[in-house]
């Protein structure tokens, strides 16, 4: 791609405007669908059932541009919507599915160039496809990297069945991008569905963030650069907590060879933490060449705002550079 100029957003979502039909073995299968909605809207269904309304922002170029002016954004990381990871399918049929997924991506930065960067996805749930769609997102069609989900049926990303892919991913150079799927605790929240994203999402993010450190992959692939949406979630309180247990329990220090802050600075996180005094203190725990810009773009949770709340922070022009766009060239690889 050409080399972004601007504030890069490094947090939003696709959902192509048509889905492939299924063609796999496994009926019924959870294989997702596109079904006409209202003006500007499609349904996402899974199973038969509509799974989530999304608008053409998900796949019209020309509106999310519009929307990318009007937030002061020049370039957006593209990844696809979570739940498109489809990580319950047969493996061989989400193979078939990322692939799609990763051709439409590739196909909108290619019309963009400057404008969209790209991550694909892979079938975690398989290592040996999903390195292999790794190798051909990033080395074929030329994506920046692979957005996955926090854990993978329930096996948390830091499991050491998934250090093959993350040796992979280190290897080619690829971006990750970590995102919440699946939390865990659900049967701990009291009030309606959507406070998985609100209350539980944070909190798996955080685990799987502690996850590679306690489980040793990044201790075994320190080259990674892996980011954490909305700002690593929980993750923060709980580095602190682990560096310290560090340095009290033997058991602990055997399991990881460096502090852990230590490592949890090399880490990269998005801005997505809606308010400025968790994010001046995001930057002060973690450093001010690990913060990117994050959204959520286009779904309504998103921060409709974010270089605002940078603004509030009163950061010297060099810092503000890191944090608008400088550090996401680098995690992404083009700086």
């Amino acid at each position: 791609m050409n080399p972004p100029v601007g504030a890069i957003d490094v947090h939003t979502h696709v959902v192509p405007e048509h889905l492939p039909r299924y063609a796999g073995a496994a009926v019924p299968a959870r294989w997702p669908a596109m079904a006409p909605a209202h003006a500007c809207h499609r349904h996402v269904m899974i199973a038969g059932e509509v799974f989530r309304t999304v608008s053409d922002q998900c796949w019209d170029a020309g509106r999310r541009l519009a929307d990318m002016s009007a937030m002061g954004i020049a370039t957006q990381v593209l990844s696809p919507m979570p739940e498109l990871l489809s990580y319950w399918l047969d493996a061989g049929d989400a193979a078939q599915l990322a692939r799609y997924l990763n051709v439409a991506i590739a196909e909108a930065c290619a019309a963009r160039p400057g404008h969209f960067c790209g991550l694909g996805a892979v079938p975690l749930q398989d290592v040996t496809l999903a390195i292999a769609e790794l190798d051909h997102a990033v080395h074929v069609l030329g994506l920046a990297g692979v957005e996955i989900g926090t854990n993978v049926n329930g096996v948390a990303i830091g499991d050491p069945r998934f250090e093959p892919f993350f040796a992979a991913a280190e290897a080619c150079g690829a971006a990750i991008f970590v995102h919440p799927l699946k939390a865990c605790a659900l049967d701990r929240l009291v009030g309606p569905a959507v406070l998985e994203q609100i209350l539980a999402f944070p909190c798996e993010t955080g685990l799987a963030a502690a996850s590679l450190l306690t489980g040793g992959t990044f201790a075994a692939h320190p080259g990674l650069r892996i980011a954490f949406s909305h700002g690593g979630g929980a993750f923060g309180p709980l580095a602190a907590r682990l560096d310290h247990a560090w340095r009290v329990f033997p058991a602990l220090r055997e399991q990881m060879p460096e502090a852990p802050l230590q490592m949890a600075r090399r880490f990269y996180y998005d801005s997505l933490v809606y308010d400025a005094t968790l994010l001046a203190q995001q930057i002060a725990l973690f450093g001010a060449t690990q913060t990117m810009i994050g959204t959520d773009y286009p779904f309504v949770i998103l921060d409709r705002e974010p270089l605002a709340r940078l603004d509030t922070l009163g950061c010297d022009a060099a810092t503000e550079r890191l944090l608008r766009a400088d550090n996401a060239r680098r995690w992404l690889g083009l700086a």
